[in-house]
């Protein structure tokens, strides 16, 4: 089995272990997991990048009769689904709804490109940096505007941390250009997303910072010591699907609290209608802004 998110597969491990189950083995998505597989039992994502990439190494890896069977709401299904699945087998067919949902069927997997098609690749020589991005990254291999809206500010930033941690790292622009501008810094960057933690990985060795640049996959930095950073990075998400939730944040600033060293800072980019200010301030301490414009606001907390 395969699943992206950390949550996922600690729930599917205690789950299992709490019903007395076996036998099944986490891999990521890679020829590993799909070799000599007849049968590939998928819930539709929601990006069509990711769904391309999945595609992409069913038809390259499993066995010449795989079948795909994807199950998704009608409501967030399109007709663009069927046309990437397409792109790598020759039948797909959508089955009838039923209870709101539907399957689509597909078979017949075509010739595969000699280099899969993910990780893609951007150059930005603003900042310096050369991105990846598998299918399921946030934003692509581009540079979502939260993020350079930080990164211009840790541009203009002339002190240094030695314990860094990007929370919530993306496809690793804001750990490889702080590695970049600050050779005497380790970083670790660290996110619940394998898609994410696959490309930070990949943007990392690209940027010639793999020696001190620390990838790892685990949800809101849990795995990762109590007081073992002295700056954190966090451009945390503000949506759940289409509806705008600020309780994903609120975990990572959580999360800061715990991770930060006494006098330690977190600089954070949100969205300039959210008023986190108050909750940085309970959560972490003395919050300040750095930077504001119409979209998005930088702040400074230093932990108490």
């Amino acid at each position: 089995m395969h699943q992206d998110l950390a949550t996922g597969r600690q729930a599917l491990a205690r789950n299992a272990a709490a019903l007395e189950l076996g036998g099944f083995v986490s891999h990521e998505l890679e020829s590993s997991l799909l070799k000599g597989a007849r049968l590939v039992l998928l819930q539709l994502p929601k990006a069509l990048a990711e769904l391309e990439e999945i595609a992409d190494a069913v038809a390259r890896w499993a066995a010449p009769d795989v079948v795909i069977v994807a199950g998704g709401r009608v409501k967030h299904m399109t007709l663009a689904q069927n046309e990437v699945l397409g792109r790598s087998f020759a039948q797909v067919q959508a089955q009838r709804a039923e209870r709101k949902s539907r399957l689509i069927v597909a078979a017949g997997p075509l010739t595969v490109s000699a280099e899969p098609p993910y990780p893609q690749w951007s150059e930005h020589p603003e900042f310096g940096l050369r991105l990846a991005a598998h299918g399921g990254a946030f934003a692509a291999s581009r540079i979502d505007i939260g993020t350079r809206v930080l990164l211009e500010v840790l541009g203009e930033q002339r002190e240094g941390s030695t314990d860094v941690i990007d929370l919530g790292c993306g496809t690793g622009a804001l750990a490889a250009y702080y590695a970049l501008t600050h050779p005497e810094a380790g970083v670790t960057a660290t996110d619940r997303s394998a898609a994410a933690v696959a490309s930070a990985r990949a943007t990392i060795i690209a940027n010639g910072v793999a020696d001190r640049v620390k990838v790892t996959h685990d949800d809101a930095g849990s795995a990762l010591s109590d007081g073992s950073a002295d700056l954190i990075l966090l451009n945390p998400p503000f949506h759940l699907g289409a509806s705008v939730h600020t309780g994903a944040a609120t975990r990572l600033f959580e999360a800061s609290a715990r991770l930060l060293k006494p006098g330690g800072a977190l600089l954070t980019v949100f969205n300039s209608s959210l008023s986190y200010r108050p909750e940085l301030t309970r959560l972490i301490g003395p919050t300040e802004q750095l930077h504001r414009t119409p979209k998005f606001t930088v702040t400074r907390s230093i932990r108490r």
